[in-house]
C-alpha cells in the first residue's frame, strides 16, 4: 500500500511541476512573439472574435417536473419526491427499473466512453478526476488519471491499463472520444481553466492498451472539449476564459493548432459535417456557430454566430450534443448547478436542470421540453437543503451531463444529475419526455462527498443499447454497468440482440467507414459447425468473444458504394441461418 501511495504522491507531484512551470511560462510570454501552440503563447489571448447576435429567450413549455414511470416490483424507491435522497435513505442505494449488472473502481470524473477496436474488443474509458489530486489521495481508494477497461464480460470489467499523461491526469470534463478514427484526447483541466498541455491516443489496434500519438502544450488553456465527426479537429475550450483552440489531427503524431477563437465556451458539440458547433456558453446561452472555414481548413479562418438562446432557467450551460427525430433535428443540452453559482443575485434554488431545444430553424432555436425532477423545482429544493451533499455549491440537486445511445431517433437519454445520481428517461415523444428509471449508488464517504455518504454523479454516461445497459461513474465510488428493465426501454430505443454498436455517443443515419461488429446469431442449445458472412460480397471474418461470436466488417472494403449487405449464414446441426441486413454508407 505505501508503495501505491508513493507512486500516486510521485504523479502529483510530477503533474504540478509541470503546470506551474507553465504558469511561469505564461508570466514571461507577455508581449512575446512565439508560435500560437507555443507554451509562450499562452498570455498573449487574443483570436478569431465572430461579430455577436442577439440573445433571444422565446416561449418556453410548462415550467414542471418530469413525469415520473412507476417502479417495478424489486425496486427501492425514492422515500419521497422524485430526485432528493434525504439522510437516513437505504444505504444500499435507491434504484427504479434498473439492475446493477458491474460495479468497478473507486473513483469517477466526467466522462464515460465505450468503443470497439478493429480486432472487436470491447473497451470502456473514464477518467478518474473530479478534482484533482483529491482523487489520487482518498483514503481507502486513490485513482489516478484515464482508466480503460476490457469489457469483454460487461458483469466483470477489467481494468487493462491507466493513461498517466499531465492531460489524462487531469483532464477535467476535456476527455473525448471519435470512434470513426479511435482516437482517445483530452486537454489539461480544472475548474476554472489550465494551461493546454494535451494528449492523444490510438485505441484503434487494442482498446485494452492505448498508444500515445502525441503529448504536449497545443491549447492555450483546457476545461472541457469538442471532436469533429470525421476525428481531425479537436477543440479544447476553457471555459473560463473566451479562449477555443481548434487542434489539427489529421496527423495525430504531430498535432498543430489551426484557429484560436476569443469565444467563452464549456462544452462544445459538432454537426455530423463539422460545420456547426454548438456551445454551452457558461453566461446562461446555448451560441450555434458556423466552424465551416475551420473544417475546410481556409487560410486564417473565420468563425460567424448564427444564433443565442437562452431561457427562464438557465444556469451554467454544460452540453448540448445534437440529434435527431425522424430527420427534425435537436440538442440535449444541459446546464449544471443553480443561478447562484456563478451570480451571488442569482437565484439559489433555481436549477438550470436540462432540456430539449429544437433546431429546426437554425437561426431561431426554441425550448421543446424539460428534463427536471421534482426536487430541482425551487420550493423542493429549498426544502431539500440540509440533505446531504447539498452544502457544496460544486455538487447539490442539480444536472451535470446528459446522452443518447443514437444519433437518429435515440428514444432514450441518461443523465447525471450529481446528489440525485443517475437519471433514465424516454423520450421518445419529444414534447412529453418521462423518467423511467434511476439508480442512486449505495452511501460512501469519501473526500470528494465530503464524508456525508452522497452520491457525485458528474459523468457523461455510455450506452450498451443491444444489451440495455448504460456506463456511468460515481464520484466516490466508481464505474457502473446498469440495465434498463426491458418494460420501459422505449420501442425503437435498441436494444435487439443481433447488433452491437460502435459509435459514441451516437449512431448515425448512415453508417460511418469506420470498422464495426456484428453479434451473430445462433440457435439456442444447437452446435454450431461453422459461420460465414459476407458484406458487399466480400467474406468477413468471424472472431469469438467468451460465449458470443461476431462479424468484423470493415465498410472500406467496398468502396464507391452508398450501401452494402451483411449475409450472415449460420451452419447449426442440419439447419442453415440466414441473417441479412442493408447497411447505407457514409460517403
Amino acid at each position: 500500500m505505501a508503495g501505491i501511495l508513493k507512486s500516486r504522491l510521485t504523479l502529483v507531484v510530477l503533474v504540478v511541476a509541470i503546470l506551474a512551470t507553465t504558469a511561469f511560462a505564461v508570466d514571461l510570454a507577455i508581449g512575446d512573439t512565439t508560435p500560437p501552440n507555443d507554451l509562450f503563447a499562452i498570455g498573449q489571448g487574443g483570436g478569431d472574435t465572430p461579430d455577436p447576435v442577439q440573445v433571444v429567450k422565446r416561449a418556453e413549455p410548462p415550467f414542471a417536473p418530469t413525469p415520473v414511470d412507476k417502479c417495478d416490483f424489486g425496486s427501492r424507491p425514492e422515500p419521497g419526491i422524485d430526485g432528493r435522497v434525504p439522510a437516513g435513505s437505504d444505504p444500499n442505494g435507491l434504484i427504479c427499473n434498473l439492475q446493477v449488472v458491474a460495479h468497478q473502481g473507486t473513483e469517477g470524473g466526467f466522462k464515460v466512453f465505450r468503443y470497439f477496436d478493429n480486432a472487436g474488443h470491447e473497451c470502456a474509458f473514464y477518467d478518474t478526476t473530479l478534482l484533482f489530486p483529491t482523487n489520487a489521495l482518498n483514503p481507502g481508494g486513490g485513482s489516478v488519471g484515464v482508466a480503460v477497461l476490457d469489457m469483454s464480460d460487461p458483469s466483470h470489467p477489467v481494468q487493462t491499463d491507466t493513461l498517466t499523461e499531465p492531460a489524462m491526469l487531469t483532464p477535467h470534463e476535456s476527455l473525448n472520444l471519435n470512434a470513426k478514427r479511435g482516437l482517445l484526447a483530452a486537454v489539461a483541466g480544472n475548474p476554472a481553466t489550465a494551461p493546454g498541455f494535451f494528449s492523444v491516443y490510438d485505441v484503434s489496434k487494442d482498446c485494452r492498451h492505448p498508444v500515445l500519438d502525441a503529448t504536449g502544450p497545443w491549447a492555450r488553456f483546457g476545461h472541457e472539449s469538442g471532436f469533429s465527426a470525421d476525428g481531425k479537429t479537436f477543440y479544447a475550450t476553457s471555459t473560463a476564459l473566451q479562449d477555443i483552440t481548434a487542434i489539427d489531427l489529421t496527423d495525430p503524431k504531430h498535432p498543430k493548432d489551426v484557429w484560436q477563437g476569443a469565444i467563452k465556451s464549456h462544452g462544445m458539440s459538432l454537426s455530423d459535417d463539422g460545420n456547426r458547433a454548438y456551445i454551452a456558453d457558461p453566461g446562461g446561452q446555448l451560441l450555434i456557430l458556423d466552424t465551416s472555414q475551420i473544417q475546410a481548413r481556409k487560410a486564417s479562418p473565420h468563425t460567424r454566430e448564427i444564433a443565442r438562446l437562452t431561457w427562464n432557467s438557465a444556469s451554467i450551460p454544460q452540453n448540448a450534443i445534437p440529434f435527431n427525430e425522424n430527420g427534425h433535428p435537436y440538442l440535449l443540452e444541459t446546464d449544471e448547478y443553480t443561478q447562484q453559482t456563478l451570480n451571488p443575485t442569482g437565484d439559489a434554488n433555481m436549477v438550470g436542470g436540462a432540456r430539449i431545444i429544437d433546431i429546426a430553424d437554425e437561426t431561431k432555436p426554441v425550448v421543446a421540453s424539460n428534463l427536471r425532477l421534482a426536487v430541482n423545482m425551487p420550493a423542493e429544493h429549498k426544502a431539500a437543503s440540509g440533505d446531504p451533499g447539498t452544502l457544496s455549491p460544486a455538487q447539490g440537486y442539480a444536472a451535470h451531463y446528459c446522452n443518447v445511445p443514437y444519433e437518429d431517433n435515440p428514444k432514450i437519454a441518461a443523465c447525471g444529475f450529481i446528489a440525485s445520481g443517475l437519471r433514465v428517461f424516454d423520450i421518445s415523444d419529444i414534447q412529453h419526455p418521462k423518467e423511467i428509471g434511476y439508480y442512486v449508488v449505495p452511501s460512501h464517504g469519501s473526500t470528494q462527498n465530503g464524508y456525508d455518504g452522497s452520491n457525485y454523479d458528474m459523468s457523461k454516461p455510455a450506452f450498451a443499447p443491444e444489451r440495455r445497459e448504460i456506463w456511468f461513474s460515481d464520484g466516490g465510488t466508481g464505474f457502473y454497468v446498469v440495465r434498463v428493465d426491458k418494460d420501459v426501454w422505449p420501442t425503437g430505443g435498441g436494444g435487439s440482440p443481433g447488433t452491437v454498436h460502435t459509435q459514441t455517443p451516437a449512431l448515425r443515419a448512415c453508417k460511418s467507414r469506420g470498422r464495426f461488429r456484428v453479434r451473430v446469431k445462433t440457435p439456442h442449445g444447437a452446435k454450431v459447425r461453422s459461420i460465414r458472412a459476407t458484406f458487399g460480397g466480400k467474406r468477413v471474418k468471424i472472431v469469438r468473444r467468451g460465449r458470443s461470436r461476431y462479424a468484423m466488417v470493415n465498410p472500406a472494403a467496398v468502396k464507391g458504394r452508398s450501401s452494402a449487405r451483411l449475409v450472415i449464414r449460420v451452419h447449426a446441426g442440419r439447419r442453415t441461418l440466414k441473417t441479412s441486413r442493408v447497411y447505407k454508407l457514409c460517403a
